[in-house]
């Protein structure tokens, strides 16, 4: 187009462009263009999911082989760590407290070892959650890959580290006459569950972690409470035989005390099904269900807000 100025001058000017006037959805639109980092359908996350089992793995087999690397008796860690923790248990609760009351020193310390490695597989698990993206925001940032393979791989790892902490428990519990038994099958799907618990529950704290970083300083002191609560070194019904009965009842069916109770059951030959409060694999797989699959879809809504800002 040409126009002539006061002067006699010819002038040329550009045409209108075809894109004005368009906004920046319909400009997106238009080129085939999409946001960077956009939150895809569930379907398709769990597809991108599963292609990345292999990372997942073996991200959580690196950080379970660097989490003692600084240490000269490395990963023995793993198992001693506990240990200590439930040396510490008994002398002060078992000992000095007498929390042991009414379960013989057989069952009472195989008992304690379970608690304390049981409970332990859940809070690191929290943890580890906690911290998922905050503290790995440089991979967050560098790749593209669904956000919920950290929690997922961690939540592996701390598994990881249990099993082998499995070893020494078993050892534990054949010494103080709990044999191998049909009953010790019962450890696989109780884990399973807690597993799927644990993983749910990381996918939770990951995403208020990683848009809350207090939220770490503040987590060791939920999770000891949490420990308190759930009959780690006592027995929820002996200890609380005085009290009114929905107080022993609330406190065995939270998901730390049946995932402890169900593997205590499978592995102490002393420890038996009065011991256990009604329905319980119906609340184990309640747990598990509940927190695996409300965790995963609380944490893809957020999918594309992680490493933002």
């Amino acid at each position: 187009m040409s126009d002539t100025t006061h002067d006699g001058a010819i002038t040329m000017t550009a045409p209108p462009s075809a894109d004005q006037g368009l906004s920046a959805a319909d400009l997106a639109a238009k080129y085939g263009l999409s946001v960077s980092g956009a939150r895809p359908g569930m379907a398709e996350y769990i597809r991108q999911l599963w292609g990345r089992r292999h990372f997942i793995l073996a991200f959580s087999q690196a950080k379970l082989t660097a989490q003692y690397s600084q240490a000269k008796l490395g990963q023995l860690w793993q198992v001693v760590t506990p240990l200590l923790n439930a040396m510490v248990y008994y002398l002060i609760f078992g000992v000095i407290l007498g929390t042991r009351e009414g379960i013989s020193n057989d069952v009472f310390i195989p008992f304690l070892v379970t608690g304390v490695f049981v409970f332990t597989f859940t809070q690191s698990s929290v943890m580890a959650g906690v911290r998922a993206i905050s503290g790995n925001l440089g991979l967050v940032r560098a790749l593209h890959f669904p956000r919920a393979s950290l929690p997922i791989s961690f939540a592996l790892q701390q598994l990881q580290q249990l099993l082998f902490s499995m070893i020494v428990l078993f050892i534990i519990a054949v010494g103080f006459g709990s044999y191998p038994s049909l009953s010790w099958l019962l450890i696989i799907p109780a884990l399973a569950l807690q597993f799927v618990f644990n993983t749910g529950l990381a996918l939770v704290m990951a995403r208020l972690g990683s848009s809350t970083p207090d939220l770490a300083q503040l987590m060791p002191f939920i999770m000891r409470t949490w420990m308190y609560a759930s009959g780690v070194m006592y027995s929820i019904p002996i200890m609380l035989k005085d009290k009114p009965a929905w107080i022993s009842d609330v406190l065995q069916l939270n998901p730390a005390a049946v995932y402890m109770d169900l593997i205590r059951f499978g592995l102490i030959d002393g420890y038996g099904s009065e011991n256990l409060p009604p329905h319980v694999w119906m609340w184990a797989v309640g747990w598990a269900v509940l927190f695996g699959i409300c965790g995963f879809v609380y944490f893809w809504k957020a999918e594309e807000r992680y490493g933002r800002g």
